[in-house]
């Protein structure tokens, strides 16, 4: 059982990058995480001392440039996505490092490289519904990221596919969960910057597709190990899978840490202070009993 007393103990917070690279030592790697006060609260975690929130990795998105791979997903509790998770290895899968720090509340999907420097990795909000669907684009081989929004503002929505046919010129898919004003459900922008900035190119109430879009390499997959209980990152060579790396499922938990304090010595009641002897000026004078004379006997 824990101490009685204690308080949460900030630790690290979870959108900061890893402060060292994973080593594949070929067994599954686990994603390094913790969680703060300021996650616990902020994300309306239900987490105690006595019940922690178990916390997974889930990886969706996998591209592989030259020697470098790249991963993206998240991570979350069985009711909450807490984090964005981006992972990448400029070794064929030797050691990893995370080029982007962690984006609270969202879930990174699919990934494309059009050549080995130019890159996009589509993502939004994870919350009640999937909202404010972004870009992360790279134009030197992934070793810097920046972050573009898709809508002007703040609305509900998720990419549901992407696709660059140069630097300049791409579509994104998005699904925004629910029908708008005219009725329309799902539209597809277009990007003439390289993603830095989208416009709306077609609207549907029906559902769309594009002709191409990232993720559809059948020479590459992210495969569930329920043996191991992890994902199994592999590349196809020939008529066989060539296993690159793997990652632990399960990432930890969230839970307060307790730290004991010191007890408080115990109250101690106030000594009564003796009353102030009255002095003469303060000395109520007694009144003496009023002294009547009998009446004389008859």
């Amino acid at each position: 059982m824990p101490p009685a007393r204690f308080v949460l103990a900030t630790i690290f917070s979870t959108c900061l990058l890893a402060a060292q690279p994973l080593v594949n030592e070929g067994k599954p790697l686990r994603v390094p995480f913790s969680c703060t006060e300021e996650d616990i609260q902020s994300l309306g975690l239900d987490c105690t001392y006595e019940e922690p929130c178990p916390v997974f990795l889930e990886l969706s998105g996998l591209e592989i440039a030259g020697s470098k791979i790249f991963l993206s997903g998240n991570l979350h509790t069985t009711t909450t996505t807490m984090t964005s998770v981006f992972l990448s290895s400029e070794d064929d899968g030797k050691t990893w490092t995370e080029p982007h720090e962690r984006i609270r509340s969202s879930g990174l999907d699919q990934i494309q490289f059009l050549d080995f420097e130019r890159g996009w990795v589509a993502g939004q909000q994870l919350q009640t519904m999937p909202r404010d669907p972004f870009f992360l684009i790279t134009t030197d081989g992934g070793k810097t990221w920046r972050r573009r929004a898709v809508f002007g503002d703040s609305q509900v929505g998720s990419i549901e596919q992407f696709w660059f046919d140069s630097r300049t010129d791409g579509l994104a898919l998005v699904d925004r969960m629910q029908s708008t004003e005219t009725g329309a459900r799902y539209s597809i922008y277009e990007t003439r910057t390289g993603g830095d900035a989208w416009m709306i190119r077609e609207v549907s109430t029906r559902a769309l597709k594009l002709k191409r879009a990232a993720g559809q390499n059948p020479d590459r997959r992210i495969r569930a190990d329920a043996r191991t209980k992890s994902f199994a990152i592999e590349r196809r060579q020939g008529e066989r899978w060539h296993p690159l790396a793997s990652f632990l499922v399960e990432a930890g938990s969230c839970r307060p840490v307790a730290r004991t304090l010191a007890e408080p010595p115990p109250e101690q009641p106030e000594a009564e202070q003796p009353k102030p002897e009255a002095t003469p000026s303060q000395a109520r004078p007694r009144t003496p009993p009023t002294l009547k004379k009998k009446p004389p006997l008859p």
